[in-house]
C-alpha cells in the first residue's frame, strides 16, 4: 500500500525558496558610488529601500500565513504540490519587480509592474488555500473577505498607477504604492483563529493536535 505524501518536504522546500527570495532582494541593495555624497546616495536609494521594505514585509506575510495554512495538513496531494509551486514561482518574481523600481525609479509603469507581481501570488494563494482546506476540511485561518479585498487592492493598484490628475500628475504611482502597503497592514493583524490558538493553554493545544 502506498504511503501518503508528507507535508514536511513541502514546508521545508517552501521555507528554503522564500529564504532565497528575501536574500536575492537584499543583494540588490548596492552601495552608491564614491562620486556622490552620503546623503545624496541615500536619497537615490530611498525608492528602492521603500519598495524593498514593502517587498520584505509582503514576502514575510506569505511565509507566516503559509505556516498557518499547513498547520493542519497531514498529507499532500498532487494538486497541492503544484499549487504550492505556482505560489513560489509568483513570489520569486517580486525581487525582479523590486529591482525594476530601483533601476527605473517610481513611475507609472514600474509601480504597475510591481502591483502585478503582488497580485499574482495573491491569486495563487487563493488556489492553494482552497486546495488545502478541502484536504483538511478546516476553514482557512484568514477570512475569505480579507483575501478578496487584498486581491482587489493589488489589481486596482495597476490602473491607479497611471492616474495623472492636473493638480498632481505624479500622484498615481504613490497612490498605488499606498494601496499595496494597505494590504500589508491588513495582513500584519493576525487572524482571530490564530490569536485564540496562541492564547490556549498547553493542554488545549495538545487536545487540538490530537483532534487534527
Amino acid at each position: 500500500m502506498s504511503q501518503p505524501l508528507s507535508p514536511d518536504r513541502l514546508e521545508a522546500f517552501s521555507d528554503g525558496v522564500i529564504a532565497v527570495i528575501i536574500t536575492v532582494m537584499v543583494l540588490e541593495l548596492q552601495v552608491p558610488s564614491q562620486g556622490i555624497s552620503n546623503l545624496e546616495g541615500l536619497r537615490q536609494l530611498l525608492p528602492l529601500l521603500t519598495v524593498y521594505l514593502l517587498s520584505f514585509v509582503q514576502t514575510g506575510i506569505y511565509w507566516v500565513n503559509h505556516h498557518y495554512l499547513t498547520d493542519d495538513l497531514e498529507d499532500v496531494t498532487h494538486g497541492i504540490l503544484w499549487a504550492n509551486l505556482s505560489l513560489l514561482f509568483f513570489l520569486s518574481l517580486i525581487p525582479f519587480a523590486t529591482r525594476w523600481v530601483g533601476a527605473r525609479g517610481i513611475s507609472s509603469f514600474s509601480i504597475a509592474l510591481y502591483a502585478l507581481t503582488c497580485a499574482l501570488p495573491a491569486i495563487s494563494w487563493f488556489i492553494l488555500s482552497t486546495a488545502i482546506c478541502r484536504r483538511t476540511r478546516q476553514p482557512v485561518a484568514s477570512s475569505p473577505a480579507k483575501q478578496a479585498v487584498s486581491t482587489m487592492l493589488y489589481l486596482g493598484a495597476i490602473p491607479a498607477a497611471f492616474l495623472a490628475p492636473k493638480f498632481a500628475p505624479n500622484i498615481g504611482p504613490i497612490f498605488a504604492l499606498g494601496m499595496i502597503a494597505l494590504v500589508a497592514v491588513l495582513w500584519l493583524i493576525p487572524p482571530q483563529k490564530i490569536i485564540e490558538r496562541t492564547r490556549a493553554t498547553p493542554d488545549s493545544k495538545h487536545a487540538h493536535n490530537d483532534r487534527s
